[in-house]
């Protein structure tokens, strides 16, 4: 073990990463700070990241269970983006106060809105455990055992982490595919309430046409507070409760920004294989994606219509249509950017030459080990994307499930509420037509020898799709609110053989002994491989730096403002500005409907020091690495002050969490300035401002 260790070291420390290709562990920065320093920051590597002073990594959160936030005050002031904040957005809104449409904004602290299941969590601290974890192992051991003693020792050291309480939360995170450990222990606060947020308008200026597209004029921020107990320690939400005092925030840099200036994204990213065989890339771009785009397709044509007719109905669907969106576009631009960097064949390149210097080596043949059990493995693969994709998009039946398993659990009043919250944002005609789109894929996509038995079945009895629906959506009791509602855990319980949980139930007993076990049983054996591969990897190309996948773990990612070529004869410059706005502002179209303050203010030109050059700036894009999780992430200059905050990537690099190219690849970030422009002239929340240290020089 000491040795893989030592390899892994030297490729840390010694190696070279391409471009500003990298998610780096902060608690290792010190050994890419001098890369960050020939490149423009100004500050340490302790700045970045300290266990015995304040630093900024305390001034960056885990906001929620996939975004990333930062603290802009000594007041709790928290900065995200705006579709982070959506679904707390949304809860709060209704025909008579559409935040939504309107915007809200908190005067003062009593107007603060409350958020129940809203978590933030602080970084304390993160430690390099691999030995501890893997106390007890050898090599003469079985993948079993292995897990086992990783599964107990894991365990302990989470116990002893979190033993002190106060809030503490720990998790043991596997690097490069079980070659390394780290821990992660995160301080958790609970009582998180809304404080600003602009109209959907300027927050989701654009909408889905503009998503991951640029040039981009989203103005994509919204604001919380963190509230804490008197001793500043993490607390449910009380009346009682004051305002955090953070150890660490941001100073936030008005005084603008120019091309290649440095740039460092701070935060959370979520996902990504960049060390995955070809057949893994093959799968995602030309079998998975194109089947989960068509299914996510036919849901939001038929979201949309509807929504566009109702404005009760838009309300209802408009975080559900922007989640189904999101991934929809994303997976789009991802499989364009695989095929045109042509990511298979160079990866079958590699694996070729791998697999030759493997010869003679305890690396012999685990390339075409994987290619075998990749084989094997993605017929199951797909049958699950459908499963997620399909019957397990249906709200009704999730709903069903749902309420059943709270009525196991006896809490009427946990029924009551869940209740509440599916039929405040339910509409049935959006559900049953889907339904039946998503079901006549379902249909005639899964091959024989992978259908559920039940499926077929029930398909014969009702003989098409759309009888079945009209079946289900007609004789189960989960589409009356009133008679649910009215119900406790024994007559929910009742309902065990109603269609809409019989047909959640069967799929996922489908699922959980057909499908699942021997995914996993492949899976694991991928994983066993993986970790010989990546060390393998590693010795291959000693000059290589490899930093790990992202995991939802804290990162660092450099770069700098740039912009980039698209096509041929076509170049994007790195700033957009409120003029572009303006230009595609259209009352006819409600993605581009800004509101009438907003036209007023441009008309007059008052746009106070956040103007520059008779205009705001909006947006800049940059060479970061980044992925989902870093939305909301804090992007800093080379003084470690606020000058954006990350929202995107471009479309065209949307593979980069599969494969970086830094002719392509642009995180997209809001202009703090443009943010201060709209809390001020468009909100008239001065107030805010300051509480806020700005500098601009």
């Amino acid at each position: 073990m000491k040795r893989y260790i030592s390899i892994f070291a030297l490729s840390l420390i010694c190696g070279i990463a391409v471009a500003d290709e990298g998610m780096w562990l902060p608690s290792l920065i010190s050994q890419r700070i001098g890369d960050m320093q020939a490149k423009g920051f100004e500050l340490t590597a302790e700045d970045i990241y300290s266990i015995n002073q304040a630093s900024l990594k305390d001034a960056v959160v885990l906001f929620g269970r996939g975004c990333t936030g930062e603290l802009i005050s000594s007041e709790g002031l928290l900065l995200t983006n705006h579709h982070c904040g959506y679904d707390q957005i949304q809860k709060h809104s209704s025909v008579e106060h559409d935040y939504l449409r309107d915007g809200f904004w908190a005067m003062n602290r009593s107007e603060e809105l409350p958020n129940p299941g809203l978590t933030v969590s602080f970084l304390d601290r993160m430690e390099d455990v691999t030995e501890k974890v893997l106390e007890g192992y050898d090599e003469s051991m079985t993948r079993q055992q292995r897990d086992s003693i990783v599964r107990a020792n894991k365990a302990a050291l989470i116990a002893e982490a979190i033993a002190p309480g106060n809030g503490l939360r720990a998790s043991v995170e596997s690097m490069y595919y079980g070659n390394k450990y780290y821990m992660f222990v995160y301080r958790v606060y609970s009582d998180v309430r809304l404080v600003g947020a602009p109209p959907s308008s300027i927050g989701k200026f654009g909408g889905d046409t503009d998503n991951w597209m640029w040039p981009r004029h989203t103005g994509d921020f919204s604001i919380f507070r963190i509230y804490a107990d008197k001793d500043n320690n993490p607390a449910p939400y009380s009346e009682d409760n004051v305002p955090y005092t953070p150890k660490r925030y941001f100073h936030i840099a008005a005084g603008g920004i120019e091309e290649g200036d440095f740039t460092f994204v701070y935060g959370f990213p979520g996902r990504t294989s960049e060390y995955i065989m070809s057949d893994a890339v093959r799968y995602i771009s030309e079998l998975s994606n194109p089947h989960k785009i068509a299914l996510r397709t036919m849901r939001l044509d038929i979201q949309r219509r509807y929504m566009d007719a109702d404005q009760a109905v838009r309300i209802q669907y408009s975080a559900k249509n922007a989640n189904v969106a999101n991934a929809w576009k994303k997976w789009q631009g991802e499989m364009r950017g695989i095929n045109r960097l042509g990511t298979v064949a160079r990866k079958q390149a590699y694996e070729a030459r791998f697999n030759e210097w493997a010869a003679g080596t305890e690396y012999e043949g685990v390339v075409p080990a994987l290619d075998s059990l990749y084989d094997l493995l993605e017929p199951y693969m797909f049958a699950l994307d459908y499963y997620y994709e399909a019957p397990n998009t249906v709200e009704i039946v999730k709903f069903a499930m749902n309420m059943l398993a709270l009525a196991e659990q006896g809490s009427d009043s946990a029924l009551t509420a869940a209740a509440e919250v599916f039929y405040k944002d339910y509409y049935l005609p959006i559900d049953k037509e889907c339904f039946i789109a998503v079901m006549k894929a379902f249909d005639e996509n899964l091959p024989e020898g992978f259908r559920p038995e039940y499926f077929d079945s029930t398909l014969a009895v009702y003989g098409s799709v759309e009888a079945w629906a009209d079946g289900l959506f007609a004789h189960s009791a989960f589409t009356d609110k009133e008679f649910i509602s009215a119900l406790g855990s024994e007559g929910i319980a009742a309902l065990y053989d109603d269609p809409a949980a019989e047909m959640g139930r069967e799929l996922k007993a489908w699922v959980n002994t057909q499908i699942y076990p021997e995914a996993i049983r492949l899976t694991s054996e991928l994983g066993l491989l993986y970790h010989d591969y990546m060390r393998g990897q590693m010795e291959f190309e000693p000059e290589k730096a490899f930093y790990p996948d992202a995991n939802l773990t804290l990162r660092v990612a450099y770069g700098h403002i740039k912009g980039y070529t698209p096509a041929d004869g076509v170049y994007y410059e790195p700033f957009s500005t409120i003029d572009g706005i303006m230009e595609k502002d259209n009352p006819d179209i409600f993605d581009y409907n800004i509101p009438q303050k907003f036209r007023d203010v441009v008309a007059t030109g008052d746009y106070g020091r956040w103007g520059e050059g008779g205009s705001v700036p909006v947006c800049f894009i940059a060479t970061n690495h980044t992925s989902g999780g870093n939305s909301g992430s804090p992007v800093i200059d080379g003084k470690g002050r606020l000058i954006g905050v990350n929202f995107d990537r471009v479309w065209e690099g949307t593979m980069s969490d599969i494969e970086f190219d830094p002719d392509f690849c642009r995180n997209i970030s809001l202009d703090i300035r443009y943010v201060l422009f709209v809390i001020d002239k468009i909100g008239g929340a001065g107030h805010l401002i300051e509480e806020m240290t700005i500098e601009t020089e």
